[in-house]
């Protein structure tokens, strides 16, 4: 059974996932963030492939991938970063980037990379679904590798349930029509949106994601989703403070505890 599958099985609810940028803010710093992530609490990391155009990202993020493709980070370089992660990392591993990069890289070599390194999952949020399902379902399938699909507020019911069908491991439940970035609180037209979701009773768990930020936003999806995934907010404080393990672990201790 896949590590993402395990780790919904194994756990109800305060799922969190933290996202990365690979190669920010030093160009070394992946696999011990990872490390220290999975150390302080986190339950699933999304390393994010840094990209120069990358449309769905808020300017925090926009800002990670331009210091990380500053830094020399590539794909390539980031496979070679993750070799004998799975002796130091056992939580679940998504890897996140468009589509652009990962054709350049070939989609069957990216898999089979995936593979190899023992990552559990990727989001591409720009694949159309009806493209994912005609040509790279079986790709992923065969290899273990689940692909995480996204909503939004605009997603209609019958194209919701239609990715609830085709995603595995989890849905991504974007909060929020808008890019990504760190919000304070959760909206009531949000909650609305959280809780008819949660009324389809679909067939994959979801996480939250876009604008959690902090202990409340974290604490109010948890009401209405398996968990959270934080990613603006995190990126900002390696920004500000640099990578340490001590404040890794402040972070996490912020989200979970307030």
């Amino acid at each position: 059974m896949n590590n993402i599958d395990l780790l919904f099985k194994n756990k109800e609810e305060g799922i969190l996932s933290v996202y990365l940028t690979a190669g920010y803010p030093a160009l070394n710093d992946t696999a011990a963030i990872l490390m220290s992530l999975q150390e302080h609490g986190a339950d699933l990391v999304e390393v994010g492939i840094p990209f120069s155009d990358p449309l769905a990202d808020g300017p925090v993020i926009q800002q990670s991938s331009q210091v990380a493709l500053g830094n020399g980070m590539t794909l390539q370089i980031l496979f070679e970063q993750l070799e004998g992660i799975r002796g130091k990392v056992r939580i679940p591993l998504i890897l996140m980037g468009y589509l652009n990069p990962i054709l350049r890289f070939g989609m069957e070599r990216f898999l089979d990379r995936c593979k190899e390194i023992g990552i559990d999952g990727a989001i591409i949020p720009d694949l159309p679904l009806d493209e994912y399902e005609l040509h790279y379902r079986e790709q992923f399938r065969k290899r273990g590798i689940c692909h995480v699909l996204l909503i939004t507020p605009q997603t209609t019911p019958d194209r919701i349930r239609k990715i609830a069908a085709l995603s595995d491991g989890f849905i991504y439940m974007v909060a929020d029509a808008s890019t990504t970035g760190a919000k304070d609180s959760i909206r009531q037209i949000q909650i609305d949106y959280f809780s008819r979701i949660r009324e389809m009773k679909l067939t994959r768990p979801a996480l939250i994601g876009f604008g959690i930020s902090n202990h409340e936003t974290f604490a109010t999806a948890c009401k209405y989703a398996r968990g959270a995934i934080i990613g603006s907010a995190f990126i900002r404080m390696l920004g500000e403070a640099g990578f340490s393990d001590q404040k890794v672990a402040d972070f996490i201790r912020s989200i979970r505890q307030g």
